[in-house]
């Protein structure tokens, strides 16, 4: 995976130079001419998991991404660096966000915006093909089972998925290790086995993420 690690910090080469997202930090390497942009771990999850430690993760220039609660692109667009010869389905149901993510789409070539429901996944069943990599992360109740749900539909038999779990999402009253295994368990008995667990403090509070691999 092409990520690159600047001093403390890690980085995406600039798909679209001289443009940020988010606004993040810019900095370009004079020799090689390639400008590379600085991956917020305290605006991404997915930066929070690599600086954690996440290692396993398969995701390449020709990789297909199925990503379940885009937001405003954030994660989105620095997937669509690595990805660049690849594509990102990047679904969202808020139109607010919508908005800044279907801006997002129209300069970066690799990116398709959907305002879709992410618990609803055979309304875009005839846009999506089968996918590399499923990434969720949609913070409510139901979001172990909408994970499972995509995952069964659009994963490649040999793909992963990237997991996000926010416990107090799924339960305020019971403490996040508890809520974190009880998902683990929902998935195990889905016929999916994990990988890897990372949590994302000092990053997210009460936040884990999972590498999933199908296990039969």
């Amino acid at each position: 995976m092409d990520v690159y690690k600047i001093d403390e910090e890690i980085a995406t080469i600039n798909s679209n130079p001289s443009k940020r997202v988010y606004g993040e930090r810019l900095i370009t390497d004079e020799k090689s001419n390639k400008e590379y942009r600085i991956w917020n771990p305290h605006r991404s999850k997915l930066s929070a998991a690599l600086l954690n430690g996440l290692s396993e993760i398969n995701l390449n220039k020709d990789s297909k991404v199925l990503y379940l609660g885009a937001s405003t692109g954030t994660t989105v667009s620095h997937i669509s660096d690595i990805v660049e010869n690849g594509i990102v389905y990047a679904v969202e149901f808020s139109p607010v966000s919508m908005r800044k993510l279907s801006r997002l789409s129209q300069t970066r070539n690799n990116i398709v915006a959907l305002l879709n429901d992410a618990t609803k996944p055979k309304e875009y069943l005839n846009i999506i093909e089968k996918v590399d990599l499923v990434y969720c992360d949609v913070a409510q109740a139901s979001q172990t089972k909408l994970f499972i749900d995509n995952m069964n539909l659009f994963l490649k038999s040999n793909g992963q998925g990237v997991f996000m779990i926010k416990s107090r999402s799924i339960n305020v009253n019971i403490k996040p290790k508890t809520v974190f295994k009880e998902q683990e368990k929902i998935l195990k008995a889905n016929g999916y086995k994990i990988i890897e667990k990372i949590k994302l403090e000092p990053y997210e509070k009460d936040h884990i993420c999972f590498l999933v691999e199908r296990s039969f």
